[in-house]
């Protein structure tokens, strides 16, 4: 067994197929459905079965992508690490909307004042997709608001935000003595898409009180959402660091909710099996401090 047969591994999987994958190494057919049967006699397993012309990776199969991926991607850093890929290299850094907008920009300035040469991808994208990105080694590592519950991710917990409720200017919750998370059952429920980490804490928080979640918007748009809002047409629960300056301008208001604070974590998330190099445990120094101070 050898990197190579590892990485034509991986492409069959990620492919779904033989003559996709094939196409993409630039290989033959019968080559890359030579390596496959070498891989599955190495180990006494089959990765993949062929059912009504469709190739399905086996259970052995998803155990081996999960490990290949990292054992690759060691030996690829093991390589460029010769030729200095700290200082000239790429660093793929993830983070969820709120963090992005907010917190993000700022930690790329100064890790970019101190790593001239090496070149930061940047991929906002919501928790949900972070993670899947995380777990198919397309990032190196992520910021993610809320928990984190996938057990090859790790999670280090990084600032602490909250969920502010927005309301539009005359709207009856604001003539009310206490707010509570019932109240908001009631209303028309304008909220983030499923997938991202500011929904799914949400859906949570909603559960553990023994309440549904029937929104009436779902949008990946934070901006979206706070028009709506202050057209009268819902409710929203966003992030406060997100909305701050449109409740200080009165485009929206905003109320305490009395029996649920909504504050929620966020984390550096990384995969457990990930080579960090220098310049990741950097990034990561950054965000500790970041934390800190």
């Amino acid at each position: 067994m050898t990197v190579r047969h590892l990485r034509i591994f991986l492409a069959v999987y990620r492919m779904g197929g033989v003559t996709r994958a094939a196409e993409t190494l630039h290989m033959t057919q019968p080559a890359v459905t030579r390596a496959i049967q070498e891989l599955e006699r190495y180990y006494g397993v089959r990765l993949f079965e062929r059912i009504n012309r469709r190739l399905l990776v086996t259970e052995a199969g998803r155990h081996l992508y999960a490990q290949a991926l990292h054992l690759v991607d060691l030996f690829e850093q093991m390589e460029t690490s010769l030729r200095d890929w700290d200082a000239l290299g790429i660093l793929r850094i993830g983070s969820s909307i709120a963090l992005g907008t907010h917190v993000l920009p700022e930690l790329m300035l100064r890790f970019r004042a101190e790593h001239p040469a090496l070149r930061p991808q940047v991929t906002i994208q919501n928790g949900g997709t972070l993670q899947r990105l995380l777990l198919d080694n397309r990032l190196d590592l992520a910021l993610i608001e809320g928990s984190i519950e996938h057990p090859d991710l790790m999670a280090e917990p990084f600032l602490t935000d909250r969920m502010a409720l927005l309301l539009p200017p005359g709207h009856p919750l604001l003539q009310k003595a206490r707010v509570e998370l019932a109240d908001l059952a009631q209303c028309e429920l304008l909220l983030r898409e499923e997938g991202s980490a500011g929904r799914a804490f949400l859906d949570h928080v909603f559960a553990v009180h023994g309440l549904p979640v029937r929104p009436a918007w779902e949008s990946a748009s934070t901006q979206a959402l706070v028009q709506a809002v202050s057209k009268g047409l819902g409710v929203a629960l966003l992030p406060l660091m997100l909305v701050r300056e449109e409740i200080e301008r009165g485009t929206v208001c905003t109320r305490e909710i009395c029996d649920e604070k909504l504050e929620r974590p966020s984390h550096i998330v990384f995969h457990r099996n990930k080579f960090l190099t220098r310049a990741a445990r950097d990034f990561i120094a950054l965000c500790r401090a970041r934390a800190a101070g």
